[in-house]
């Protein structure tokens, strides 16, 4: 008896792992319905695992599809690909021109079983076995319900400033997009429906192309931080720069200055600031290789995602990583400008506002946070600081105190005044201040230093926007705001600003603002990457992109 079981359970076994052969290309179609079947029924109370250790991603979507499609394949038919499925054998050898990863998408499984197919010529051994058949079809049926959620929503969860309104697709949507590729035979007609459709994801997503084809995908010598040991950073520095080109040897030690000239090289191409010293943003780009790009491409895409499908005829963009804003209406940016955005820490936060106000010649009410950290302390030391920055001192009557007069030693949190100061050329906000609620306390302004736009490195404020293109802005947005006159208004300002007057223009048509971080944008050059100057890119490699290849 027991002899028996054992047989019994060894035939099982091998039917699992066997591999049918059919008879005829129709005898193939009739017995991978079949195999579909139990096949992903096994895989499922697996745990999504098919033979081979292959993971299924929702393979209860993949069954519920088949379910619907009595289990017949929807790629293949008589030993041969449809119209459709070869469109998905073409996607998936490129799913990374869509900022996917290969292995997500049985890439690798999928190629192998068509080579296999290819070189049965005859059609007698591989082009009839059914296991083969079915086994594609799932990986592709399965590559495909990744792709609509992937293309679609992203691999990353809603956050604090997402304006997406759904997390999961429904099998419903799914289920339409798979009749649709069934129907047009088309898989880019479908991504092009369903993925974003703003101009910054367009033009990255049009790059890729040429970063793809030009990137090794291997891992560069890491340039360690230079500390005491001067000739280890030097040997790592020399061996990184010679891998780009930028040396043309790295067995001959170069001295302090080749190794700078090379270096300058580097920071050009890369687009930072050229200096020829390996600061800490340099250090940063030196030791980003290929794979960690494409990495903050599918990040960059993703973060696209994150927004409504359709935005607003007009809104003005903020992209913390480049320095730059942009003014967006009917798709086309009709202002661009430089801008400095906060320290690392004191960074400016993300959000949605609306443009509601812009104030001429505005005064500064410093937040809590920079009069406890910056101003208190300065005033314990002198309370003449006050005066020379041009701040006055408010009580609650409204009244102005005399710096001198306060006991300034009793306060170490905050102070009960006001720190305020005036308006006029001196001020930190400049000539011109952009309002929008928000729970920071942070806008867009002119700014006093207006000399920090020239440098590369621009993350040098506590917090707030500072904008170099601000006149052309408050035009743009003034003049299209049809409460007040267009031109009319735009000439009242102008005159506000010669009288160096305060005024207040209020918006009928508030204009929305999205500050975002995004570290590599699309141009005609190819990808353009910045410098992640917050540490946000690594943080979410780091936990949702972990091991990417």
């Amino acid at each position: 008896m027991l002899f028996y079981l054992f047989f019994l359970a060894c035939k099982s076994h091998e039917k699992k792992g066997s591999n049918t052969i059919a008879t005829s290309p129709k005898d193939l179609q009739q017995k991978i319905s079949a195999d579909i079947k139990n096949t992903l029924a096994d895989a499922i109370a697996g745990n999504g695992f098919m033979p081979d250790s292959i993971k299924l991603y929702q393979p209860l979507e993949s069954q519920k599809l088949y379910e619907q499609n009595n289990f017949e394949p929807f790629w293949c038919h008589e030993e041969k690909w449809t119209k459709q499925g070869n469109a998905m054998l073409a996607f998936v050898k490129q799913v990374r021109l869509n900022g996917l990863f290969p292995e997500d998408y049985h890439t690798y499984q999928i190629s192998s079983i068509e080579d296999r197919f290819l070189a049965d010529s005859i059609g007698k051994s591989d082009r009839r076995n059914v296991n083969l058949w079915s086994k594609a079809d799932i990986l592709i049926t399965n590559a495909f319900v990744r792709a609509i959620n992937e293309i679609k929503i992203g691999r990353l969860p809603n956050d604090s400033v997402s304006l997406r309104t759904d997390s999961v697709l429904s099998y419903v949507f799914i289920a339409e997009q798979l009749a649709l590729i069934k129907q047009s035979g088309s898989m880019n007609e479908i991504i092009s429906k369903i993925e974003p459709h703003h101009p910054a994801y367009q033009q990255l997503k049009n790059s890729l192309k040429k970063f793809i084809d030009s990137a090794s995908f291997k891992d560069f010598v890491k340039v360690p931080q230079r500390g005491s040991n001067k000739t280890a950073f030097n040997r790592a520095l020399q061996k990184r720069l010679f891998e780009e080109g930028f040396i043309t040897s790295d067995s001959v030690q170069l001295d302090s200055a080749q190794l700078a000239t090379a270096v300058k090289k580097f920071q050009l191409k890369k687009g930072i600031a050229v200096d020829g010293k390996v600061g800490e943003g340099t250090l940063r780009m030196l030791n980003l290789n290929d794979k960690e790009k494409f990495i903050r491409i599918a990040l960059s895409m993703d973060k696209y995602k994150l927004l409504p499908q359709q935005m607003p005829e007009k809104y003005v963009w903020v992209n913390l990583p480049s320095y730059k804003l942009e003014l967006f209406e009917n798709g086309k940016p009709k202002v661009v400008s430089n801008m400095i955005c906060g320290k690392p820490y004191t960074r400016t936060p993300l959000l949605n506002s609306q443009i509601s106000e812009l104030i001429t010649y505005p005064q500064w009410v410093p937040p809590p946070s920079i009069v406890q950290k910056e101003i208190l302390p300065a005033v314990k030391k002198n309370p003449g600081y006050l005066a020379r920055k041009g701040f006055s001192l408010i009580n609650s009557k409204g009244e102005e105190v005399d710096p001198y007069s306060v006991d300034w030693s009793k306060y170490n949190k905050g102070i009960p005044y006001r720190v305020v100061q005036g308006s006029g050329d001196a001020n930190s906000l400049g000539i011109m201040k952009f309002v929008f609620p928000n729970k920071y306390s942070v806008y867009l302004h002119d700014t006093n230093q207006r000399y920090l736009f020239g440098q590369a490195y621009r993350s040098l404020s506590h917090g707030c926007v500072r904008v170099q293109n601000w006149q052309a802005l408050a035009n743009y947005i003034i003049g299209e705001d049809n409460q007040n006159g267009g031109k009319a208004k735009v000439d009242s300002v102008a005159s506000w600003l010669s009288k160096k007057q305060k005024r207040s223009i209020a918006l009928k048509n508030k204009v929305p603002v999205y500050i975002r971080y995004i570290t590599c944008e699309g141009s005609p050059n190819g990808v353009n990457f910045y410098d992640d100057i917050y540490g946000e890119d690594r943080y979410l490699a780091a936990k949702y992109f972990k091991d990417k290849q």
